[in-house]
This record gives C-alpha cells, structure tokens and sequence, in this order.
C-alpha cells in the first residue's frame, strides 16, 4: 500500500505535485506554478503558467511583471490533470490562500503563510478537515505568543499623543503589513492622515483598488516637518535609519513585526517603540489550528520546526520536516 501522500514530493526549490505536473510556490522558474500568495519568498516571475488568487496575481504584476496567469476564486473547484485544487482564505495578506488538492481519496492542504486573528485587509483563515497538512512554521517556539493586535495599535497610539511635536516612524513590511497597520488604526478610530515612503504607494493603492478602505494617506515627499509632527508615518522596515528619515520630525522609531517578541531584534535595529503585530500564527495558533484540522500526518515548511515536530509526536501526530529553501524570515 502507498504511503499517505505518495503523490506529493519535496524538493529544497518547492513542493510538487506529480499527478498535476505542478509545483507549489517554487523558488525557480516552473513551467506550472500553484501560488499562495505574493510576497516574493513565495511567488517569483518566469513561470509558464500561474495559477492564484486574482489578487495575488494582480500584487504578482506589480512585483514580478505580466503574468500568464489563471485567477481562482475562493473555494472554486479547478481540475489540474489528475487533482483537484482549490483556493481557500489563509488570513495572511491581501489573496493569500491555502491550496486544498484532492487525489484518489486523499485530501492535502498547502498553508503557505497564514494566522488565525482577524484581518481588516483580507478574509479570515478558514480551516479545511484534511489527510495532510502541510504548515508554516515561522513562530514555531512557545515563546511566540503574540498580544492583542488592538493593544499594540493602542500603546501606538499613546506613543503620538504623548509628544505632538515627534511623529512616529513605523517600519511594516510593504505588501500586506503595511497596509494592515492603516487599518488597525482607523478601527482605533484614528482619522488624521497617514504618511507613507514611497515604496509602498503602489501597494496600497492596489489594495484601495480591492476595495480595502485606508482613509486619507499623504505621500511623505514634498511634506515639511512641521506637517508630519503629530502624525504615524508608514514605511519598509529598511528605511527606518536610512537617509530619508532624516526629513521627518524627530521620528519616534516603531517597528511591527512578530520578532519584536525578541528584545535584541529590536535593539539590533534601533527600534524605540517594538510592535509586536504579527501576519503569522503565533505558537498557540498553530498547535490550535493542527488539534482543529486533526489531519493524519503534520508536514512542516520553513520556520522553527523541530519544536513543532516535537508537540505533534507528543500529541499522537506522525509529523516531518520538509527542508525547502529560499523562504526567509521576513520583517513579518
């Protein structure tokens, strides 16, 4: 008898599924690639053909160039040869999804990226009952416990009102963090304008054209001290002690990320104010999620993932480490 899955092969450039004749989020060009979504760990250019999320092939053109893409809508059933595929919400970012494939009575579920707290900018995850799930494991230690995201918005918040005449500076990962940050704060009610660094203009206009409300932003070009003071302005983690935050109002240096958890992150990168706000599952999420999905068999990608190997053989779970490269630690 086949092993579960038997169907499915690792390899260090990605995931592939043979029946199909497709790879999954491949570091190498591939004549056919399945994507979870668009930061460009996960999708890169030169396929022959791409098969995503129509936002995650809209954010894919933006960064990668014209696509040959195929958009699936979300829980749209799609033969690929021998299997079949399907979309569904991953909570990540903008188009992220997991991949549901389904072959001769074996269902497989693709995490890629995901969390399980609500998002402004994109559906929730929604958790498929499968034979095999393949997850991330970024956070995979039990010292990632992420706090409430409204209480770091909040600690923000106090940040800039307690000094009117500094603006806060908040390092965010330009696709999908950046853009959740805006809208955290306008859930907080925060309506004043928002800077941003150019980098990320293209991005959150392309959000605004999902119909991802952001409220009044402000190109921080051409903007003088004296306008920002007062205000959040928003950036890629690379600029914050670059040369263009020389222009800003003595800036109040915050960073967003999960990493904020470890203390000498933030000290390595000079961050004043660490916000821990995560697009990952934090440790709780991800043993949650497996007990949920009570899958046969735990294959674990990218991340800490000999501490998640080690839980699932706890609990009774056959689990493995698949050992694909080319996936980083992302400003998260």
């Amino acid at each position: 008898m086949a092993r579960l899955g038997s169907w499915i092969e690792s390899h260090p450039e990605g995931i592939y599924v043979r029946p199909a004749d497709a790879w999954i989020d491949p570091s190498q060009p591939k004549p056919k690639a399945l994507i979870t979504h668009g930061h460009s760990d996960h999708a890169r250019g030169g396929h022959g053909a791409v098969l995503a999320t129509k936002e995650t092939l809209a954010i894919m053109e933006v960064r990668c160039g014209p696509q040959n893409g195929q958009a699936a809508a979300y829980d749209e059933c799609i033969r690929v040869r021998d299997v079949d595929v399907s979309f569904v919400p991953a909570g990540h970012v903008l188009g992220s999804a997991q991949i549901v494939l389904q072959h001769r009575g074996e269902k497989v579920v693709v995490s890629g990226d995901y969390k399980r707290r609500p998002d402004p900018t994109c559906p929730c995850f929604v958790p498929v009952p499968c034979d095999i799930f393949i997850t991330e494991a970024t956070f995979g230690l039990p010292v990632f416990r992420h706090p409430e995201t409204r209480s770091e918005i909040d600690r923000l918040l106090h940040r800039l009102h307690s000094d009117p005449s500094r603006c806060v500076l908040v390092g965010a990962y330009a696709l999908g963090k950046a853009q959740r940050i805006i809208t955290e704060l306008r859930a907080r009610g925060y309506e004043q304008p928002i800077y941003f660094h150019g980098a990320i203009e293209r991005l959150n206009q392309l959000y605004q054209e999902f119909g991802v409300e952001l409220g009044e932003l402000r190109h921080t070009g051409g903007a003088s001290k004296q306008e920002m003071a007062g205000h959040v302005v928003i950036a890629p983690p690379s600029a914050l002690n670059d040369r263009w935050s020389r222009r800003l109002p003595d800036p109040v240096t915050a960073m967003a990320s999960g990493w904020m958890r470890i203390r000498q992150r933030a000290r390595q990168r000079n961050v004043e104010l660490p916000l821990i706000i995560s697009d990952h599952a934090d440790w709780d999420e991800l043993t949650m999620t497996i007990r949920e999905l009570e899958p046969t068999e735990v294959w674990i990608t990218h991340g800490r993932e000999e501490a998640l190997k080690h839980w699932c053989m706890t609990h009774q779970i056959k689990a493995c480490e698949l050992n694909l490269v080319g996936y980083e630690d992302e400003d998260d």
